[in-house]
């Protein structure tokens, strides 16, 4: 068994663009159910806002499945149909409501099929008719504050990898036989490890998704593939609190300032340091949502010489002064902690 995987926020910031967007949003993950479904089955998924579920709250929650073993049909509920088979990993990256079918069977709900009994916060599924067995590993990945994470708004509602394909890479499968091995022996601590795993695998098909990305694409996504926008990127998430003018990031990006400024228009459709200051607003409202630090010290290391100045900017941004920010104001209340130990799909 190997160590626990590092994780993306390990990594120092501005040495890798996409992982400092990703640690801005405070990323985890976890896994949360095993299932065993055999032909004929269909199986519905709860509604994304049930209220019943323990879940609903955290309304950035994206979902991912790792088909172990078998295959069926998928589809979500906005028509988005797609056949998986053994070692197809499945992102949901919005947690779209779905069904999983194979045979001709009656749909049942999820919720009802769950096992009471769970492991080290892993729960587990069986239904079926008892003929060929497909097995799923599920698992979720919580972000706060996703209202300032762009780069999802590009992504489709169902992304699916295969982890034996060679273009994905020996680290994936790896990655997963070892979180086959985890789920199935759940050692005390283990859902820690589970959780830093999904995160990898995360990462890593957003990085896929982002690489498969056609020329002409849009969005943060697709600003990783350009040279310049991601250069200027780096440059600035390394020292967000440094007084930028378009010419010296453009200087330091090694493009002239009309240039960097066209590639950014092009690419994110905003100029520089419009982008900048959102970057900057970003990081210092997670700081005023998760820290204590006064709001003057907050303005001050997002590089606003006044705490004026950084709420009239925080205000233009968010809709909101950092204080009403702070206590929870608007429509992204604060995101409660994961409770393991509790089913995803009733109140129990």
């Amino acid at each position: 068994m190997t160590a626990t995987p590092p994780s993306f926020a390990d990594r120092p910031p501005g040495t890798d663009v996409l992982a400092d967007m990703l640690r801005a949003v405070r990323l985890t993950g976890a896994i949360f159910l095993k299932a065993s479904f055999t032909e004929p089955f269909g199986i519905l998924s709860p509604q994304r806002y049930d209220p019943s579920i323990p879940m609903a709250h955290l309304r950035h929650v994206s979902i991912f499945h790792y088909v172990a073993s078998g295959g069926c049909m998928m589809e979500t509920a906005s028509g988005a149909r797609r056949e998986v088979k053994r070692g197809d990993l499945v992102l949901l990256p919005f947690a779209a409501e779905h069904k999983l079918w194979r045979g001709d069977a009656e749909f049942v709900p999820a919720s009802s099929i769950v096992n009471p009994d769970s492991k080290e916060g892993v729960w587990s599924f069986s239904h079926g008719g008892g003929g060929t067995e497909t097995r799923f590993v599920c698992g979720f990945i919580e972000s706060a504050e996703m209202m300032f994470a762009p780069m999802f708004r590009s992504l489709p509602e169902m992304l699916v990898d295969h982890a034996d394909d060679e273009a994905v890479g020996s680290g994936i499968a790896r990655t997963i036989d070892d979180l086959l091995a985890r789920v199935d022996s759940l050692t005390p601590g283990a859902e820690v490890i589970l959780g830093r795993m999904m995160e990898l695998l995360f990462v890593e098909l957003l990085r896929r998704h982002a690489s498969r990305l056609p020329k002409g694409s849009k969005g943060l996504l697709a600003a990783l593939n350009d040279p310049l926008v991601g250069r200027a990127l780096q440059l600035m998430q390394a020292d967000p609190a440094r007084r930028w003018t378009t010419d010296e990031l453009a200087r330091e990006a090694g493009a002239s300032r009309t240039v960097l400024g066209e590639r950014f228009n092009a690419v994110l459709g905003k100029p520089p340091i419009e982008y900048l200051t959102s970057w900057r607003i970003q990081l210092a409202a997670d700081r005023l949502r998760n820290g204590r630090d006064a709001i003057a010290r907050i303005a001050v290391d997002s590089g606003y010489e006044s705490e004026a100045a950084f709420n009239r900017a925080f205000k233009r941004v968010t809709g909101l002064t950092p204080g009403r920010w702070r206590e929870g104001g608007g429509d992204s209340p604060p995101l409660m902690p994961l409770q393991f130990g509790r089913s995803p799909f009733s109140g129990a």
